[in-house]
Formats: structure tokens, C-alpha cells, sequence
């Protein structure tokens, strides 16, 4: 298997604050590389991708065993828990319950997969939900929770697109900017088409999109009008 990527000191573009908790951190870094590793990862791994010693990696995965945030297979190879759905819960439900049936008119009128995307921070998007097709012969799939760079995709180009012209941004946000929606072509994932349009202003909330994933588009100005449609349609909901 590759190499997980690291998120250690020598990666980690984050800023750093000399008030944090270093063993709280480095917690949450293993969380977030398990959700970049679905498949689970091993403890030598683990302790790779962060920057650790593999005892001070064990001792961190046996604290979140505990809180059921993570857990070992029979092949003893680590992913995220059961606990995680838990804490969860909460987060965001409000937005999430409105736009469910927004999700589900978008997928259901385009036999695409449909997501919901918010700013994570200043690098990168979070996919907060996906609505998969119910009638679709095929059909791209996501893990929720998957995060991206801001500027690779269209739901993070939709995003910079709602705000004003920065100096050397990408082409691609000033025509987003220009259409009211922006595309991608495999920028994701290999293949796959993004049109995402983002979800007007909710009032200083984290900015938001939403769009479709497919692998083929037979009208790109149709289906971006249909997005933007269910993009304000959830804004008015906000």
C-alpha cells in the first residue's frame, strides 16, 4: 500500500501555537488521517504519517480505542469508530436536515450523485453530506467527511467564486464567477465530472456549495442552471 502522507511537523502547513496541547494534537491528526485512509491503517503507519515514535502512536490509539473513536480489525490495521458517529450527531444537523430534500430533488431530477460541501478553513472543503441516486444504473460515490484543497474541484471553486477576485487566482474561479456555477474535470477523482454552485450568503456562516458528481455530461449550461436552482432554494431556506 502507499505511503500514508505525512502530517507531521515537516508537512504540516497549519500554524502552530505554543498554547496547544501536543498529545491532544497529535490525537486529532491521527483521526483526520484515518478519515484520508477509510481502509484503515497500520500502527507503523500511523506513526509515519503524523511524525511520531510508534510507541507514542500506540499509546494515542489505545487512548482513542477507548473512547471508541477508532478500532483495530482482525488484521490489526486501525480506522475510525463507532464513537465518532456520536459526537457527530450535532454538528451542523440543522443545515443538514434542510438540505436533504434539496439534495434529494437535485439527484432525483439528474440521476447524479449530489453533495453538500462547507469551508473547512482557508486550504481546504469538507463534504458534509451526499445524496446518491436512487434510479441510476451507475453512480459516483464519496465518503462523507472526505476533505479536499479549496481550489481542486468545483464545490471549493464555487466557493472562492462567491467572493471577490483575489490576485492569481485560478481561471477557472473567475468563470465560475462569471456563470454562477463552476465545473471540474477529474480534479477529484479520475473521471469524474464536478458542477457545484454556491449557496447564497447564510448571514457570516461558513460558506457553503452545492453540486453533482457524474461521468458524463451531455449539457454542462442545463445542468448548472439546475444546480444554481437548488443552490438558491436552499439559501432561501437558511
Amino acid at each position: 500500500m502507499p505511503e500514508p502522507p505525512s502530517a507531521g511537523p515537516g508537512d504540516d502547513t497549519r500554524p502552530r501555537d505554543s498554547g496547544l496541547s501536543k498529545t491532544l494534537d497529535n490525537g486529532l491528526q491521527i483521526l483526520e488521517l484515518l478519515v484520508r485512509h477509510p481502509q484503515g491503517l497500520s500502527l507503523t503507519e500511523i506513526a509515519d504519517g503524523i511524525g511520531v515514535h510508534r510507541t507514542v502512536a500506540h499509546r494515542l490509539v489505545r487512548t482513542l480505542e477507548a473512547h471508541r473513536l477508532c478500532h483495530r480489525d482482525s488484521f490489526k490495521r486501525i480506522s475510525l469508530g463507532n464513537g465518532l458517529v456520536r459526537l457527530a450527531e450535532p454538528v451542523e444537523q440543522d443545515l443538514r436536515a434542510l438540505a436533504r430534500p434539496v439534495l434529494e430533488g437535485l439527484t432525483d431530477a439528474t440521476r447524479a450523485t449530489a453533495h453538500l460541501v462547507v469551508r473547512e478553513d482557508e486550504a481546504q472543503v469538507r463534504m458534509m453530506m451526499i445524496v446518491e441516486p436512487r434510479h441510476a444504473r451507475m453512480h459516483v460515490s464519496f465518503h462523507a467527511g472526505q476533505v479536499d484543497p479549496i481550489d481542486r474541484g468545483s464545490a471549493g471553486l464555487a466557493i472562492l467564486a462567491a467572493q471577490p477576485p483575489v490576485p492569481n487566482e485560478r481561471a477557472e474561479v473567475a468563470r465560475a464567477r462569471e456563470r454562477g456555477f463552476a465545473v471540474s474535470y477529474g480534479e477529484i477523482a479520475s473521471s469524474i465530472t464536478g458542477i457545484s454552485a454556491p449557496v447564497p450568503d447564510r448571514r457570516g456562516a461558513r460558506p457553503i456549495s452545492i453540486g453533482l458528481s457524474l461521468f458524463e455530461v451531455s449539457d454542462e449550461e442545463a445542468l448548472g442552471t439546475t444546480v444554481v436552482d437548488a443552490a438558491q432554494r436552499l439559501g432561501a431556506l437558511l
